[in-house]
């Protein structure tokens, strides 16, 4: 995958991985594992992101043939509740079967291609009755009643079973696939399973979920959020307290990227005169969470990454009715988020306990729909709440919106949206015709676009070969 050897060039000081070794409580081996790449310095066009031409070859040649989450388990638990997973001009239907199997199928009536279901849409329905003539299929696919059946001799119903898309299941999300040739699910996953195998994100319910329209192609929106090198420009708040440039960046395989950015811990860019003590560290991070006469002292010696996982742990645990006092620390409170190419972002840990996703917005090349869902530890009994609704954000909606989010991860996500405007004005306007990557702190943001790149050229051979 390396186009070379990783370039020396890291920010001076300790590194993610020094943090995590000096931590009270170490942190699992998954977590200790480093895989930098070089993927080259060519700039990366700007028609990318703004050719509609682009898109279409996205569409055709990606987006029909890569594994995406389309919903968890728990938007339908029971057999007839299903989920209806657009992109683009696909859609696919998630069916709870009877058996209590999971089942998806493209979301077209086999009589005059009428869709069964809105596009996003989810609910509970015995049977697949298409709404235009009433043509209707069994949970599992079979067709079993024709209005008028005297007038399809020709139709058998054998041969009129609702076609059905690769599905599969993992960390309690359902993924659709619309290839024929689609990999194993396992396969394609890479290093997820192993890295998750003592994080289970099916022991997790939804506790809320904000859907927004965003200025900016799919690509820039989700490179936003695969990097901490704007952390100092555009979350200021933040560097006091958050690990930035020191941020570690793995590419683990074809499909699988992360991120790993310590929290409880100053920015590199700061003087030493403006790094704060370990005690103002923990009353910074706490000033939202606690009164001020609850923020504990730290002992001599105690750093505040310790107090800040130990106070996490026993918040948590009291919110959610469980035990987090073996979490590790940096699982306790760091920023550890895998890239499911091309649009899947699992976050692993207690404080950041998120999902995105990032979608194309029809075959406008200049906006997208970002999904963010908060992850909670189910209750003890195992059984998750209902799924909450999303609630639906425009461009200029503020995240402040979101039952469940807190006013600061609010603020966060509001300064994220801020650039994106901005960046997809600028790509038109520059002179220069694309962008000029970092070796390390972007190279995930190069493996997007050099897999986005993989795909259609790989789709365009096989297109070429069966001419």
């Amino acid at each position: 995958m390396s186009q070379g050897s990783p370039p020396e060039a890291r920010c001076p000081g300790p590194s993610a991985r020094d943090i995590l070794l000096a931590d009270p409580a170490p942190p699992p081996a998954v977590l200790l594992a480093e895989s930098p790449v070089y993927l080259g310095s060519d700039d990366i066009a700007y028609h990318e992101y703004t050719s509609p031409d682009f898109l279409a070859d996205e569409y055709e040649h990606l987006w029909s043939r890569t594994w995406q989450w389309a919903c968890r388990d728990e938007h339908i638990p029971e057999p007839g509740d299903y989920y209806v997973y657009d992109i683009g001009d696909r859609s696919a239907l998630i069916v709870r079967g009877d058996d209590g199997g999971i089942r998806a199928f493209a979301n077209a009536c086999l009589h005059r291609g009428t869709q069964l279901k809105p596009p996003g849409s989810c609910g509970f329905s015995r049977s697949l009755r298409c709404p235009f003539h009433g043509w209707t299929w069994a949970l599992d696919g079979r067709l079993t009643e024709v209005p008028a059946e005297w007038d399809f001799p020709h139709v058998a119903a054998a041969d009129y079973a609702l076609p059905e898309l690769a599905c599969g299941r993992w960390g309690g999300f359902v993924f659709v696939n619309w290839s024929d040739t689609a990999p194993p699910l396992d396969d394609y996953l890479g290093v997820l399973p192993e890295h998750f195998a003592n994080w289970d994100l099916a022991d997790r319910y939804i506790e809320a979920h904000a859907q927004k329209r965003l200025p900016a192609n799919w690509k820039a929106a989700a490179a936003a959020f695969l990097e901490a090198y704007h952390v100092m420009e555009t979350h200021p708040q933040s560097v006091r307290t958050t690990g930035d440039a020191n941020t570690q960046y793995d590419v683990f395989d074809e499909h699988v990227t992360r991120f790993l950015q310590t929290t409880a811990t100053p920015s590199p860019h700061l003087a030493d005169a403006d790094r704060p003590t370990e005690q103002q560290m923990l009353d910074l991070l706490l000033a939202r969470k606690a009164p001020d006469d609850t923020i504990p002292q730290l002992r001599d010696g105690q750093t505040a990454r310790d107090g800040f996982a130990r106070f996490m742990q026993q918040t948590m645990g009291a919110r959610y009715g469980r035990d987090f006092s073996h979490l590790s620390t940096s699982e306790s409170i760091d920023s550890i988020e895998y890239f499911l190419f091309p649009n899947g972002f699992f976050f692993r840990g207690l404080q950041f306990s998120m999902v995105y996703r990032f979608r194309p917005d029809g075959h406008d090349p200049d906006h997208c729909w970002y999904d963010v869902m908060m992850l909670r530890p189910r209750p003890p009994d195992g059984r998750p709440p209902d799924p909450p609704n999303p609630t639906v954000l425009d461009v200029d909606d503020s995240y402040a919106a979101v039952p469940g989010f807190s006013k600061s991860l609010a603020a966060v996500l509001d300064q994220d949206t801020s650039n994106l405007a901005a960046q997809t004005r600028g790509f038109k306007a520059s002179r220069k015709p694309g962008q000029t990557l970092g070796n390390y702190q972007e190279v995930r943001t190069r493996h997007l676009h050099d897999t986005v790149k993989r795909y259609i050229a790989q789709g365009k051979s096989e297109l070429a070969q069966s001419s």
